[in-house]
């Protein structure tokens, strides 16, 4: 599949960008500021509270949103392509030091299993915040906020299959209603206590947060809630453009949140009971009800969104060799990025499942919420810094300034959240950890596996010679020899040759490689060396965000001056038997959890596209 080119109008793509990249950041209202006053910080709403809080949030939403990620960040796209591994790429791509190399892919490793921690939490946060509407509208139903959180989720994961075409133009309209509504909502509680805009002064903030002291780490821990979502920006700009992102952000979304939050605030000062649930309680008392169902559908399409961006990062993981393979189904022909990973969507709703059973409420959540979105902006902004650094040379110390102040307000908010460890921040711990280290093992594991079959590789020089001294009869047609090795002939060919005692007319031994950017153009996608003796090596070269599709790349050898008979070829894949040795590598547990994950991976015929009858597979023993 080629990479979609999007002909559409700014307008229409700023339109359609609301209903998938905004979701998550809209519908924090919901939740961000009920958990900063009802959070277990024991703070009172006083009106000097309010207006520091509010202050926190309105510079949060500016400095964090609005100036890191939606003028300096999206910068960095990776050939139109952004998210925390487009990033990655673009930092490690000129480094050659192994050691530096190591460092960073680690540190953006963490960025990516604190991401995958963040697509558990955000659906369960955001559709339990919503049904929660229920104690204000009718109380006596309390009981069910659970059993229907998890029925909507529940739908929602059994719907992915279907594919997220629908999500930004069908249900954008309803994001647009969503964003109008509360700034509506927010500017009617304006105009009654119109006192509350003095929040938008940054001393306010800054005086809470000298007098508040301990309390401060609370607050801000709660205050991060209200960027939740950010990253979202950078991960879809391959999807809309950086433009119409920004469109939406500072001309729709920006102004509907903070005329929203001002207006809770307000609503706060005139009565400081509200902050049970500020936010249904902006409204009248008739309007819960449709409240509840307008933010239930716009909560579903934040978790939508969170969903898809998982799915594109588990695709882009897989392609890079940072996970095994799984099965990736595109569900749309025109648009790339519309892709189901069953997998991932099981992982993600059991997951999910299990949080909302386990915590029972959006504000015990919350704690488990905010670690993984801060470490996730720490990484970013580390991994910002050192590709500023390189391609401004003459202002690196200027970008390290900013970048420092960037670094001291996201490492301000992780400190606030270390706060919630035992309160259910050590969820995000694990869950991080645990994809942590399934990537490091795998990484290291595919590494180690690629070491040990070219210490038993013969040169391909070599398999000439040998067949110029004594050579072996050969058959007609082509035979097709994957390898993850660079170098040398693979064992499945040395085993087919020493078994069969025949080499086929033609021989090529194939390497896929995926490189750190997301499109390769097609004339760069082959290169091809020919040894003599209708022996050749091809390496075919993909992009991350390109689906490998091995039939078709030999195809595109013939312009290349290698004609290759599908109908007459063979493909000779290796099922490597692994085996967990003491020899230097990795610790033996480590061994044994990558071989776990290897017999897990997606059957190699279907994630390369090779036709299953014209596959004979060859089984290996590898010693790890």
């Amino acid at each position: 599949m080629v990479r979609n080119q999007d002909e559409s109008p700014h307008w229409s793509l700023t339109l359609g960008c609301l209903g998938v990249v905004f979701g998550d950041i809209a519908t924090s209202p919901l939740y961000a500021l009920r958990v900063a006053f009802t959070g277990g910080g024991g703070l009172t709403p006083t009106p000097e509270h309010v207006l520091g809080i509010l202050s926190l949030v309105f510079w949060s939403l500016t400095l964090v949103v609005g100036v890191k990620y939606a003028w300096l960040v999206m910068r960095a796209d990776n050939n139109g392509e952004g998210g925390i591994m487009a990033l990655m790429s673009l930092v490690l791509r000129p480094v050659n030091q192994k050691p530096r190399r190591r460092w960073i892919m680690s540190l953006g490793l963490i960025g990516t299993a604190l991401f995958f921690g963040d697509a558990m939490i955000a659906p369960a946060i955001s559709v339990m915040s919503a049904v929660e509407g229920l104690k204000v509208g009718a109380p006596q139903l309390n009981a069910l906020i659970v059993p229907v959180t998890l029925i909507i989720l529940g739908v929602l994961f059994l719907i992915q299959y279907r594919g997220t075409a629908f999500i930004g133009w069908l249900f954008s309209p309803i994001m647009v209603l969503w964003l109008l509504l509360i700034a509506i909502l927010g500017l009617l509680s304006i105009l009654q206590t119109p006192s509350v805009l003095q929040s938008l002064y940054p001393s306010h903030g800054l005086a809470f947060l000298h007098e508040a002291k301990a309390q401060s780490l609370v607050v801000l821990g709660a205050v991060v809630l209200v960027v939740t979502g950010a990253e979202a920006l950078y991960a879809n700009i391959g999807h809309f453009g950086i433009a119409p992102i920004r469109s939406a952000w500072f001309l729709a979304v920006f102004p509907a949140l903070t005329l929203n939050y001002l207006g809770q605030g307000a609503l706060l000062i005139r009565d400081p009971a509200a902050a049970s649930n500020p936010f249904y309680l902006l409204g009248p008392g008739w309007s819960v009800l449709p409240l509840l169902s307008l933010a239930t559908l716009a909560t579903i399409i934040a978790s939508q969104g969170v969903i898809s961006g998982a799915f594109s990062l588990a695709a882009q993981a897989v392609r890079l060799r940072y996970l095994p393979r799984l099965a990736v189904r595109h569900t749309s022909k025109g648009r790339y990025g519309q892709i189901y990973v069953p997998a991932m969507n099981w992982l993600l709703a059991l997951s999910v499942v299990l949080l909302v059973v386990s915590f029972g409420s959006s504000s015990r959540l919350a704690a488990a919420y905010g670690l993984a979105v801060t470490g996730t902006m720490v990484v970013t902004t580390l991994l910002m810094f050192g590709l500023l650094r390189r391609v401004s040379r003459h202002h690196w110390r200027f970008a390290g300034l900013l970048f420092g102040l960037f670094l001291l307000v996201d490492l301000s908010f992780l400190m606030a959240n270390a706060t919630k460890i035992p309160r259910g921040g050590w969820v995000s711990l694990l869950i991080g950890g645990v994809i942590y280290l399934l990537l490091w093992t795998w990484i290291r594991g595919r590494e180690l596996l690629v070491t040990r079959l070219n210490e038993k590789a013969v040169p391909l020089e070599e398999l000439v010679s040998r067949q110029g001294h004594n050579p072996l009869p050969r058959v007609p047609g082509t035979a097709v020899y994957l390898t993850a090795g660079r170098f040398g002939a693979p064992l499945s060919l040395t085993h087919n040759m020493m078994i069969n005692k025949v080499l086929h007319a033609q021989v090529i031994v194939l390497t896929v490689v995926t490189r750190d950017e997301p499109w390769i153009p097609l004339a760069e996608r082959v290169k091809i060396r020919h040894f003599g003796d209708q022996i050749y090596r091809v390496r075919i070269y993909y992009g991350y965000n390109q689906q490998p599709n091995i039939p078709d790349a030999l195809a595109y050898c013939r312009s290349q001056g290698l004609t290759v008979d599908l109908a007459e070829a063979s493909f000779f894949l290796s099922r490597e038997h692994l085996v967990s040795t003491p020899r230097d590598g990795m610790p033996r547990w480590c061994e044994r959890l990558f071989i776990r994950m290897a017999m897990n991976a997606e059957n190699a015929m279907a994630f390369w596209q090779i036709p299953p009858d014209r596959v004979v597979e060859l089984g290996l023993k590898v010693e790890l």
